[in-house]
């Protein structure tokens, strides 16, 4: 699990007692899951271990969320508010976010955390970790490897299989070749410096002429 990077030097910590709200967003979804309050030490050991923990107000100590459900929340990012008294974090939840069941504490379902187009977020950001993986265990980094003409032609490649299937009516087979585009033409603009947002700012743009 790759570690995430977050300056905590300038947190303002007086102003809120030692003890910061910590709101925590789905990474895929961006549907909020719950609110929890993380001291210096809580802060500390979720940047550590990549998994978010908190500061139990009711027990006074650190707890991990999911540590006895198995529900964890695998930390994506950290990121603060303007006054720097406040944590937005984004996580992916592993299982409802709520101890008594629900998705989220909120008692909202957590619609399109697995199933929905916004998980090509989180297939970025898992490429962009592979990338610079072993080439022995990641096809992912071999592909880098091998530069921007191989990966292009992939994208080709698959592309082909797309309409292949499509045109003999093969529909399980236009689900996995379409799975095999999505992945490769995302890893081709993650190794042009580019990302899934800058395809979708196009087609807005194209929307609202």
């Amino acid at each position: 699990m790759a570690q995430v990077k977050f300056e905590t030097e300038n947190l303002n910590w007086d102003k809120v007692d030692g003890l910061m709200p910590a709101i925590v967003q789905d990474s895929a979804t961006k549907t909020v899951l719950m609110l929890g309050y993380m001291n210096r030490d809580a802060l500390s050991t979720t940047l550590d271990t990549g998994l978010v923990t908190f500061f139990s107000r009711t027990r006074n100590e650190l707890w991990q969320k999911g540590e006895v459900s198995g529900n964890t929340l695998a930390l994506k990012s950290i990121k603060t508010d303007c006054d720097s008294d406040t944590l937005l974090v984004s996580a992916a939840p592993n299982g409802p976010t709520c101890h008594k069941g629900f998705d989220t504490c909120f008692e909202e379902e957590n619609t399109g955390s697995t199933h929905s187009t916004q998980w090509l977020g989180t297939l970025e950001d898992i490429i962009k970790s592979r990338a610079s993986a072993s080439v022995e265990e990641s096809y992912t980094a071999k592909l880098m490897e091998r530069g921007v003409k191989r990966i292009a032609q992939k994208v080709g490649e698959e592309g082909v299989e797309v309409a292949l299937a499509a045109a003999t009516d093969d529909t399980d087979e236009l689900i996995e070749e379409s799975a095999d585009l999505l992945y490769h033409l995302t890893l081709l603009l993650v190794a042009k410096d580019k990302s899934l947002d800058d395809v979708v700012k196009c087609l807005q743009a194209r929307h609202n002429k």
